[in-house]
């Protein structure tokens, strides 16, 4: 148990430095190559703090370790909005710009609920899902339905590149770093090397821990694997508010959450049909909820207050408990 514990704490060490330094890689190369930088933002940096999640739930299809695969997926992001979002919130009023509210934070809604429905349809409409043990199959992500997702995500993309090149910059050149190209590709390749082998690591250790303590697959990957994952988002986000740059933090959230049911769910399916059990349906239901209530407090006051950063929080700490009594 010990030897695992530490394969799943090295495999999220690796996750999070090769995620930094992909980032840090890319974005040079970018700017070598004289790329705006807020598509930099919208594709680089969106890519490179979701690489922990798409490392572990590419691994976990190919071992055909599917509760994980999607627990990773779902637990991330509702992390990601109940306390990411929540602990900014704490320690200073997060912001929205108007383009995240009409646009992505919509869009991060319609595809949790497309995910949704396409894995939880079945067992919804026949109304065998309250019967079901939270072990059992209710559901089934194919390659068909993950080349939807992975070209939906596609689409989205190619939308905010255009939409991004067609908006005036204001004069928001930032400094570049003067690297050679050589070191960019550099950091690059020992970045992704890094997220690949972390992903294996984290799936390996997770796995083992969660047979050895008698926890199921869903549990590790809704709790440590989630939590641990979505480290380089709260490490973004709780250092914007603390700098009280809060406005990046909604941002971040809903870009990775697209990122994650997208993409990474897109990926993992046409790697391996996904097979998804009821505790990750009621799951999916319960991201779906967060994602509204995100969107409402949001909606009301254009800023997420401090006593709606507690209640999310607090709601977090109740969903923990629930998944780990259930």
């Amino acid at each position: 148990m010990l030897l695992l514990c530490v394969v799943l704490v090295m495999g999220l060490a690796a996750l999070i430095g090769g995620a930094n330094l992909f980032v840090d890689g890319s974005a040079a190369l970018a700017g070598k190559c004289k790329v705006p930088t807020l598509v930099i933002g919208l594709t680089v940096v969106a890519l490179g703090t979701s690489a922990p999640e798409l490392a572990v739930s590419a691994s976990a299809a190919l071992q055909g370790a599917n509760e994980i695969a999607i627990s990773n997926v779902v637990g991330s992001n509702i992390f990601n909005l109940l306390c990411v979002l929540g602990v900014c919130a704490v320690i200073h009023p997060v912001p929205v710009e108007a383009g995240i509210l009409k646009r992505d934070l919509p869009v991060s809604i319609l595809a949790t609920a497309l995910v949704f429905f396409l894995v939880g349809a079945p067992s919804l409409l026949s109304g065998s899902l309250i019967q079901m043990g939270m072990e059992e199959q209710a559901g089934k992500l194919g390659r068909a339905a993950g080349s939807a997702l992975a070209f939906l995500f596609a689409a989205y993309i190619g939308y905010l590149i255009r939409d991004a090149k067609r908006q005036p910059q204001r004069g928001e050149d930032t400094e570049t770093v003067n690297w050679r190209a050589a070191k960019c590709f550099l950091f690059i390749g020992a970045g992704l090397a890094l997220t690949v082998a972390g992903g294996q690591a984290v799936v390996y250790g997770a796995k083992g821990i969660a047979r050895a303590a008698g926890m199921t697959e869903t549990l590790i990957g809704l709790t440590i694997v989630a939590a641990g994952t979505s480290l380089p988002e709260l490490v973004t986000s709780v250092v914007a508010a603390r700098k009280k740059e809060t406005g990046l933090a909604v941002g971040n959230v809903a870009g990775s959450n697209i990122f994650n049911l997208l993409f990474i769910l897109g990926v993992s399916a046409v790697i391996h049909p996904v097979a998804v059990n009821a505790a990750s349906v009621w799951d999916m239901g319960i991201l779906l909820a967060a994602s509204l209530l995100a969107f409402i407090f949001l909606l009301s006051a254009k800023t997420l207050r401090r006593a709606e950063g507690i209640i999310m929080a607090v709601l977090y700490l109740a969903y923990m408990v629930y998944a780990i009594t259930r």
